[in-house]
């Protein structure tokens, strides 16, 4: 039984009271969309790692990987049917190692600890009975589901270049995994091949031109056993950390329409063991640094124009399962959905979480499957931001992070604030720049709905803690293991956006005209 908290203690408010407030104008630009994201924008993974997965003196996995997670848990069950549908991506590390207990496969080895194989593990097995459990899971939550396929069975490790792994994709497997898996009536959104194998590589590389004649031979499988266009899943690739010259002959030998979408990884905040990681996540201009990946991806895929855009498939901030310290905590949102804001402003269409659950960075934690802080800006982006985005103009300091989308739901639109700073607050009053009757920007805005307000802070003020408030009320389990309920707050109009130090804030203003938005 946890401690229930009723309410948020009131010291932190009159703290913030005395906190300095700056006054800034935020300009949304309504007249016209400047990207567009998937409606299931949010995704979060499962990885395959055993509870043997240990790094800088810890084993943060436990039993929270595909093959081990105890899928009865009503927290679990009750976690990704919030989400309504809830986009996950079964993948990681592991999958490469992956064998598949169908068809010619007989033996179904557990992973086992083994330094001299891939990321330090002996091949492992999905049995069709595991997997059956799975579906009856991702079913019954309604999942719209990714899955990461073995892009190197059949290949070896060359024996002059270290890591770079060499010979011909055998498909067999695959192919006899999806017969199965059509043959049950499972639903699989897309497939992605392999998992960081491009450029550089984490552990195994391909070479890209080899990756992409099998990419080929990928989409070919799909198409001949996926007879009917409307229930095809699509081929995601490469799902690895971007290098320019690497995605591009990848897509050059592959040609358009093989690959629907380009997938790749963002671990910008480096090592989980970096004593500095507080510091990077509070930090604009490092938080910026990000954004020359997605100019790059972005280019690519106006280069390509892939049917489904570019998607950050697996994205977890810190490196080796997270920070013990930061990523369980309050602290780790402002990387986190600044990070979501930022890559739909590159046209990015999916951004998945490692991890659900599992590791330092799971959303909910490994061993009590309750939500940890992040779990709930994620359910929060996901209700209210919709796949239309708005630019967004301010002058303020740097701290304030904001963007903004039409409503998920019409009308009007929804905007997420971040306010980095540890001792300043901010009030916002805001013009939309929508063009007025002669062609010239007309910025003067006048609420006359009632706002609607979700104020997201750290429960002691410090943003350490790994309790969220929402609205003054701490987010907890309850007794049933539901999601707690998220009540909006109604807000004055005529009244300036107030966004606390420290605090994170979604705002949906249903009277905002945005042309975009119709």
């Amino acid at each position: 039984m946890y401690f229930k908290f009723t309410f948020c203690p009131t010291i932190l408010l009159l703290w913030v009271s005395l906190s300095f407030a700056q006054n800034v104008n935020v300009v949304i630009h309504g007249a016209a969309s400047i990207a567009k994201t998937n409606d299931n924008f949010v995704c979060v993974t499962l990885d395959w790692w055993p509870a043997e997965k240990c790094d800088y003196n810890q084993c943060p996995w436990g039993k929270a990987g595909i093959l081990n997670l105890d899928l009865r848990y009503g927290a679990l069950i009750n976690a990704i049917k919030a989400f309504n549908p809830l986009r996950i991506k079964v993948g990681g590390s592991l999958q490469d190692n992956v064998v598949y207990k169908v068809g010619e496969v007989s033996s179904c080895p557990n992973f086992m600890k083994r330094e001299d194989d891939l990321f330090g593990f002996s091949q492992g097995c999905l049995s069709m009975e595991r997997w059956d459990q799975l579906n009856r899971i991702f079913n019954h939550t309604g999942v719209k589901l990714t899955f990461g396929l073995n892009a190197l069975f059949g290949r070896n490790e060359s024996q002059t270049k270290k890591g770079l792994w060499i010979g011909d994709w055998q498909p067999q497997n695959t192919r006899d995994f999806m017969q199965y898996t059509i043959s049950k009536g499972y639903k699989v959104d897309s497939y992605e091949f392999g998992n960081q194998l491009s450029g550089s590589g984490m552990g195994a590389k391909v070479d890209a031109k080899q990756y992409g004649k099998y990419v080929i031979v990928l989409k070919n499988l799909v198409k001949e056993l996926y007879a009917h266009p409307e229930t095809q899943p699509k081929v995601l690739g490469p799902g690895g950390f971007y290098e320019e010259k690497w995605f591009n002959t990848f897509l050059e030998v592959s040609g358009q329409g093989i690959v629907d979408g380009i997938t790749y990884h963002i671990y910008n905040l480096g090592p989980g063991d970096d004593p500095n990681m507080m510091n990077k996540i509070l930090d604009p201009s490092y938080l910026n640094q990000v954004s020359q990946t997605y100019k790059g991806v972005s280019d690519v895929v106006n280069k390509f124009r892939p049917q489904l855009g570019a998607w950050v498939s697996e994205s977890g901030g810190a490196l080796n399962g997270g920070s013990k310290d930061v990523s369980r905590t309050f602290a780790d949102g402002f990387w986190y959905l600044d990070q979501m804001g930022m890559a739909s402003t590159y046209d990015q269409k999916v951004f998945c979480r490692q991890a659900l659950i599992g590791g330092n960075y799971g959303l909910l934690n490994a061993t009590t499957f309750v939500p940890n802080p992040d779990y709930y800006g994620a359910l929060l982006w996901h209700r209210l931001m919709g796949s239309t985005v708005l630019a967004v103009t301010k002058e303020s300091d740097p701290n304030l992070r904001v963007y903004a989308h039409c409503a998920k739901k019409k009308p009007g639109v929804s905007l997420i604030f971040i306010n980095l700073s540890k001792d300043r607050s901010f009030n916002i009053t805001l013009s939309n720049a929508k063009l007025g009757d002669a062609g010239k920007p007309n910025y003067e805005f006048v609420g006359k709905q009632n706002r609607e307000e979700y104020h997201l802070r750290a429960l002691t003020g410090d943003i350490k803690d790994d309790i969220v408030c929402l609205n003054d009320v701490p987010m907890v389990q309850t007794d049933s293991e539901d999601i707690p309920a998220m009540d909006l707050k109604l807000v004055d109009a005529s009244t300036p956006i107030s966004i606390a130090a420290q605090s994170i804030a979604y705002v949906t203003i249903r009277d905002f005209e945005a042309p975009a938005c119709v």
